[in-house]
């Protein structure tokens, strides 16, 4: 069957179209949404924080790519390392100014970010020192891999989190554990 110019052009429309779509969500996964400069006002735990930008605006912070032993919470109580690595964070970017850059919004509506001071990856080096592991059920390109690195580099080592040896659990199991 011999395709009309009509519908020639119009599947190669179609494959034009599919072909930048797959463009555009390949590339956003590397591109920030946006980058502010802020102030660490506040660390709420090893993975979240609070900051202030120049212009006064308040801001929520998930660090992005990692998931931090939960601190304890009212009556629910936090787990090993939780309050290490909320120390950890604010001994890294306690009431610092640093570059926030901006990937997503969580459901709980707070900045999904990676935070760097000066040129150091702050998430990255939080996998380092075994204060949190990858978050891979979050973690794309270009973060993915360098993430995944620092955690079986930390994990070998044995630092932080990975001294528990087979007695580790992880956040994500340990918030439905505790119906979080």
């Amino acid at each position: 069957m011999i395709k009309t110019t009509l519908e020639h052009h119009k599947d190669r429309w179609l494959f034009l179209l599919a072909s930048l779509l797959i463009f555009c969500a390949t590339a956003s996964q590397a591109a920030p949404l946006r980058t502010v400069t802020a102030t660490i006002t506040k660390i709420t735990d090893g993975d979240t924080v609070q900051a202030i930008t120049p212009e006064g605006t308040k801001l929520k912070v998930r660090l992005y790519g990692i998931d931090a032993p939960e601190t304890a919470k009212g009556k629910v109580p936090g787990e090993p390392f939780g309050s290490d690595a909320r120390h950890h964070l604010a001994s890294l970017v306690g009431q610092k100014a640093v570059r926030v850059e901006i990937h997503d919004i969580d459901h709980y509506r707070r900045m999904v970010a990676i935070i760097w001071l000066n040129e150091r990856n702050v998430n990255l080096e939080m996998i380092t020192a075994g204060m949190a592991e990858a978050y891979r059920e979050y973690l794309k390109q270009p973060y993915r891999t360098p993430f995944l690195q620092a955690e079986q580099e930390a994990k070998a080592q044995r630092k932080g989190i990975w001294s528990r040896g087979n007695t580790y659990e992880r956040p994500s199991q340990f918030r439905r554990r505790m119906g979080g």
